[in-house]
């Protein structure tokens, strides 16, 4: 009969510690995984900066910024100015700030032939005039008539039969309407019939 020889302690501790030593390199390499998994993780679902921006666009003779859907008004600005040209101006601005908006005035502007606290209309003419020049009333062409999308009250009055009142009247029509697309439309302002429009119809122009 043949006797299995028996372990002896001594035979015995080393082999628990190589079964402790192989159980902690086993959890040291889990740890390590799950450490790789999460930064992964963290990494991919972390929010993602940008350094780049837009670049402004820019609004050529546009003289202050308004709101999408503010009403403007173009005008164009001629004559003794340093940037003469069209510009688009926030409705209800004054003769004052289109000058403004083209650059101001040269040394040679009269202005003085200016009413620079009237309020301008869409589509009208700012004319600035070197001293010295033919004054010319506000509204006034080279051939006399007034021209209904630019003249002030003052120069409506001079047409044969136009008060106060009525000027007034088609001041309102304009700034109501917009410019004047024709002479024919003065039959639409209230107290102008065919009579009075035939007398100052000559007179007048768009």
């Amino acid at each position: 009969m043949q006797v299995r020889p028996s372990l002896s302690i001594v035979d015995v501790q080393p082999v628990a510690r190589n079964a402790r030593l192989r159980l902690g390199v086993g959890a040291a390499v889990v740890l390590v995984l799950v450490a790789g998994v999460i930064a992964v993780l963290v990494a991919a679902f972390a929010p993602h900066g940008s350094s780049q921006t837009a670049a402004p666009s820019a609004v050529v003779h546009t003289a202050a910024p308004t709101a999408n859907d503010a009403p403007t008004a173009f005008v164009h600005v001629v004559g003794e100015v340093l940037r003469p040209g069209l510009y688009q101006l926030p409705a209800g601005d004054r003769v004052i700030d289109a000058v403004s908006a083209a650059g101001g005035f040269t040394a040679k502007a009269d202005q003085a032939l200016l009413n620079l606290a009237q309020v301008i209309t869409d589509g009208e003419q700012i004319v600035v005039s070197k001293k010295g020049a033919v004054s010319v009333a506000p509204g006034a062409t080279s051939t006399g008539k007034v021209n209904l999308n630019t003249a002030d009250l003052t120069a409506l009055e001079t047409l044969d039969g136009i008060g106060p009142a009525l000027g007034q009247r088609i001041l309102d029509y304009r700034k109501a309407h917009g410019s004047f697309t024709s002479v024919n439309d003065l039959r639409n302002v209230s107290g102008i019939g065919d009579k009075k429009f035939a007398a100052i119809k000559a007179s007048v122009t768009t």
